[in-house]
C-alpha cells in the first residue's frame, strides 16, 4: 500500500498539485509489467498512472509505427517483469499459438505454433487486409463473415503473466495450460510447456476469464456458474458454485451468452466480483477457499436486465483507501445502465434507489450519449475506470442490415462511415452529494471496437477511433471530453479489432490488430 500512496503523491507534484485518485493496489504475484493480466491489474479499471502522448492532430510518420504480423486474434499482449539483461517480452495467444515478442523492436523471439500456423499466415493476412483496403462496405459483409469465422479457433482469450514469467492461459474446455521459457531467465529461449491443469468434471466446459488474487492463485469463472481456484503450481484447487446458478439454469441463450459471459475482479482484500445473467456476485478467498456465506462478507445483488442476456461488461472495481468503494458493470437493460454496487458495506443511511432492484446499487444512470438520445445500446466492453470517473463507448453501428450480427459490422468494417458508431459517454460519482450521473459527452468521436484506457498521469482516456476510413489514436480530456489531439495511424492493417489500448513505461501505445501487433511511439511534440 505505501507504494500505492507514493505513487499518488508523485503524480500529485507532476500535475500540478491537483488531486489524484489513489490506483489499485499491486499484485506482486503478477509480473510487473504494465499489463501483466488483461484490463491491466486485478480492479479491472483500464487505467495507468503512467503519462501517455501529449501533441497536436496529425498523420504519424512512417517511423512512428511499428507493427509485427504475429497472427489472427492477437487481442491481448501481456508485459513481462525485466529479464536479467534488462529485456521486457510481451506473451501473446492467438490462433497461431503463443508468441514471444520483443518489448521494444517488436522482434518474434520465440512461437510454439498451432495447427492454425500453417493455414493463417502473413500472405493470408494480406490478401484479407488489402480487400478490406479496397472495400469494406455493404458489399464486404460476407468477407468480413468469412474473417470472424476464424475468430472461432481461438483457444482462450483471457491470461495471466506471473511473476516468474509463467504464462497462464485457459482453454476451451476450462483446462489451464502454462507456458514458460525453456531457459530461465532466457528472454529469447523456447517457449516450452511447463504444466497443465485438468478441469473438475462438474465444472468443466468454457471458461470466461482469468485473474490472479493478492496471495498468487489463479481464479477463474465458468459458463456453468462455478468459481474455480487454483495454486501457480497447479498442485491445489478451490471450487465453489455461484448463488442461483442452479435455481436459473446456465443453460447458455445463444453463442457468446452465457450464464457468465465475463471476466472477473479481485481486490486486495481477498474480494472476487464476478457478474451472473442477473446478478452481481462477491465471492471471499478466505486464503484457502472461496465462500458465498454473507458471514465472511460475501453478497449477491440483482441488477436490472431487460434483455434478459445480462451484462456484457467484465466487473470493474472503483475506490480504494478512504474513497468510497464500489464495483461497476453495464447492466443487461435494452437501455443500458452504468450500474455502481457498494462494494463492502452498505452506509447505514443509504435508501435504496428508485427503480432499483437491489438496495446495495448505489448508481443507475442510463447511457443515453446526450443528443445522440439512444434508446437502445448495450455493449462487451468493460466500464474504464479513472478514480471517480466511469467511460462507455458506443458500439452500436450507424446502420445494420436485417439479421447481420452489430459485431460483424463494427469488427472487420468499424471504420467504415456507414457503419461506424459515434459517441463516448463519461459518468461521475460525487461523494459529498452520493450521485452518480453523467458528466460529459461527446458525439463527434468514435471507438468502433477498442477497449479504451485512461490515463491519471495525462489526464487523458486513449482509444482506437476512426475518421475517414482510416484507423486513428484519440484522445480527449478526462474531465471535459474535449478532444485533445488524434493521431492518424492509416487503413486496414491498424484496425484494433476488440483488443485494448495499453500505455507503456515510456509513454508509447501499443494495441493489438486484426492480424498482428501495433506499436505507436510519436516523437516528442510537447
Amino acid at each position: 500500500m505505501k507504494r500505492v500512496f507514493l505513487i499518488s503523491l508523485i503524480l500529485t507534484f507532476s500535475l500540478g498539485c491537483t488531486t489524484v485518485p489513489n490506483v489499485a493496489p499491486k499484485n506482486f504475484f503478477l509480473a510487473d509489467g504494465v499489463n501483466p493480466i488483461p484490463h491491466g491489474d486485478p480492479s479491472q479499471q483500464d487505467a495507468t498512472a503512467i503519462a501517455g502522448p501529449l501533441d497536436e492532430s496529425r498523420r504519424l510518420l512512417p517511423e512512428e509505427i511499428q507493427y509485427v504480423f504475429t497472427g489472427p486474434a492477437s487481442i491481448g499482449a501481456y508485459t513481462s517483469s525485466r529479464y536479467p539483461d534488462g529485456r521486457r517480452v510481451l506473451w501473446l495467444n492467438n490462433i497461431n499459438g503463443v508468441m514471444k515478442v520483443d518489448e521494444q523492436t517488436y522482434e518474434i523471439l520465440a512461437h510454439l505454433p498451432s495447427d492454425g500456423a500453417a493455414i493463417y499466415t502473413e500472405g493470408f493476412a494480406e490478401d484479407f487486409i488489402a480487400a478490406f483496403n479496397t472495400d469494406n462496405g455493404p458489399r464486404a459483409i460476407p468477407k468480413a463473415g468469412k474473417a470472424a469465422a476464424i475468430l472461432k479457433d481461438l483457444s482462450g482469450i483471457y491470461a495471466v503473466l506471473d511473476r516468474d514469467n509463467r504464462f497462464y492461459v485457459a482453454d476451451k474446455d476450462g483446462s489451464i495450460t502454462v507456458y514458460g521459457d525453456a531457459v530461465e531467465g532466457d528472454a529469447s529461449s523456447e517457449i516450452v510447456i511447463k504444466g497443465q491443469f485438468q478441469m473438475l468434471s462438474e465444472a468443466a466446459g468454457p471458461t470466461v476469464g482469468m485473474n490472479m488474487t493478492y496471495d498468487g492463485w489463479i481464479v477463474l469463472p465458468t459458463e456453468q456458474g462455478y468459481l474455480v481456484a487454483v495454486s501457480r503450481d497447479l498442485s491445489e484447487h478451490r471450487l465453489v458454485r455461484l448463488r442461483h446458478a442452479e435455481e436459473e439454469g446456465t443453460t447458455p441463450q445463444g453463442v457468446g451468452y452465457g450464464w457468465i459471459r465475463n471476466s472477473l475482479a479481485v481486490d486486495h482484500a481477498g474480494g472476487i466480483y464476478v457478474a451472473s445473467r442477473n446478478h452481481m456476485h462477491k465471492v471471499i478467498w478466505t486464503g484457502d477457499g472461496l465462500s458465498t456465506d454473507e458471514k465472511d462478507g460475501a453478497w449477491t445483488a440483482r441488477y436490472p436486465n431487460s434483455t434478459g442476456r445480462g451484462t456484457g461488461s467484465t466487473p470493474s472495481l472503483m475506490g480504494f483507501g478512504p474513497e468510497d468503494r464500489f464495483v461497476i458493470i453495464t447492466d443487461g437493460n435494452t437501455l443500458m445502465n452504468v450500474t455502481l454496487f457498494w462494494r463492502d458495506d452498505i452506509p447505514k443511511d443509504w435508501r435504496q434507489l428508485e427503480g432499483a432492484p437491489s438496495h446495495r446499487i448505489a448508481g443507475l444512470a442510463p447511457v443515453t450519449m446526450g443528443e445522440l438520445n439512444l434508446s437502445a445500446i448495450q455493449t462487451e466492453q468493460s466500464a474504464v475506470v479513472g478514480g471517480y470517473g466511469v467511460f462507455v463507448v458506443n458500439n452500436d453501428p450507424r446502420n445494420r442490415p436485417e439479421k447481420i450480427p452489430a459485431g460483424l459490422l463494427i469488427g472487420h468494417l468499424g471504420s467504415n462511415p456507414m457503419f461506424q458508431p459515434f459517441g463516448v459517454e463519461k459518468f461521475q460519482w460525487d461523494p459529498k452529494t452520493r450521485r452518480f450521473a453523467s458528466a460529459w459527452v461527446n458525439t463527434k468521436v468514435s471507438s468502433p471496437n477498442a477497449v479504451p484506457w485512461v490515463s491519471l498521469g495525462s489526464n487523458r482516456i486513449y482509444f482506437i477511433g476512426a475518421r475517414d476510413n482510416e484507423w486513428t489514436l484519440e484522445a480527449l480530456d478526462w474531465d471535459t471530453g474535449k478532444s485533445d489531439f488524434h493521431y492518424i495511424i492509416g487503413d486496414q492493417r491498424f484496425n484494433s479489432l476488440y483488443s485494448g489500448v495499453v500505455i507503456n513505461d515510456d509513454g508509447s501505445v501499443m494495441y493489438g490488430t486484426s492480424w498482428g501487433r501495433a506499436k505507436i511511439r510519436p516523437k516528442p511534440s510537447r
